[in-house]
């Protein structure tokens, strides 16, 4: 697998083991080549992923084989590397999860056979109120992505009447993502209440498209499902910028909005974004700056739950 190596990232020198390691099948792409894609985004992915606890989706072998889920930052990782604690009552347990605040972070777990980064939508100065709320359009088995293109269309027609700002980008896989960074006031608990609001507006105007049943099985396979359960305390999705764990190496790539029906999901790869990236730099760069308050989302969900629609329970689906 070759000789370990010495990457140099900011001011760290991170040791990479089985360089020559390939990863993804289809192209045949290493664990250097993941490296260097990450290198080159790495504005990109530092901002994703910024102040968030992060769980790794690792795969120590390639994307072909076995997939491990790590929430905990193992022993005999760097001094450097910052870690934020979270707590799980379910279990009463708690865990530090990886803390990104630099690039060599990311780097780190690449070496450690991360491919996926899945962040909070929370930072560590409060893990238990959101600034990120996540518009999550997931196709059923039988949803063309021509109607992924025309149900983000619709969602940021509504962002725009809410003076929301969006921010869209292919998953990965077969949807869209559309963060919106709100104010961190509330708890999961409302943020998903706002979500689940918005997600019915969006039934509402398309409703030969969309679902927000929440029961897969109940759910016409041709739809689109507003996942908006996205939103739940501990659940997560790719981050901006990160790599999916699929044969053809595809990133869940940040558009503009203008780029809706013309982008291929499959075109947003770990080969083709660095050029992307260093010609448009980090579509999501201004986030922060477009701050949302929910109130107006918590008011549509208490007049849906006025007339009668029930929240759905967190676990399922």
């Amino acid at each position: 697998m070759g000789d370990a190596i010495e990457v140099e990232v900011g001011t760290r020198d991170v040791r990479i083991s089985n360089p020559d390691r390939v990863y993804f099948p289809e192209r045949g792409e290493t664990k250097l080549d993941l490296v260097n894609y990450y290198l080159s985004v790495g504005d990109g992915i530092v901002n994703a992923l910024r102040e968030r606890p992060c769980m790794l989706h690792r795969f120590p072998k390639g994307v072909a084989d076995k997939k491990v889920h790590q929430k905990r930052v193992p022993a005999g990782a760097p001094p450097w590397l910052e870690t934020v604690r979270v707590e799980f009552p379910r279990y009463h347990r708690h865990a530090y999860e990886l803390c990104v605040t630099e690039l060599a972070s990311v780097v780190w777990a690449v070496q450690m056979s991360t491919v996926e980064f899945h962040p909070w939508n929370s930072r560590r100065a409060d893990t238990e109120k959101p600034d990120e709320w996540r518009i999550d359009l997931d196709p059923g088995p039988e949803c063309d992505f021509a109607t992924v293109r025309r149900v983000a269309h619709v969602s940021h027609e509504i962002l725009e009447e809410l003076g929301a700002v969006g921010w869209p980008k292919t998953s990965g896989g077969a949807g869209m993502h559309v963060y919106v960074r709100i104010a961190p006031d509330h708890g999961f608990a409302d943020v998903r209440r706002a979500a689940l609001a918005f997600a019915r507006e969006v039934e509402r105007r398309v409703p030969d498209d969309v679902t927000t049943t929440w029961w897969r099985k109940d759910r016409d396979p041709a739809n689109l499902f507003v996942d908006y359960n996205q939103n739940t305390r501990d659940h997560t999705i790719a981050a901006a910028y990160s790599v999916r764990g699929v044969a053809d190496a595809r990133v869940s790539g940040p558009i503009r909005w203008d780029e809706v029906d013309d982008v291929e999901p499959a075109d947003m790869t770990i080969a083709t974004m660095p050029r992307r990236f260093a010609e448009l730099g980090d579509l999501h760069a201004g986030i922060d700056d477009a701050v949302f308050s929910i109130e107006p989302l918590l008011e549509w969900a208490d007049r849906d739950e006025a007339e009668g629609a029930e929240l759905p329970p967190e676990e399922g689906g």
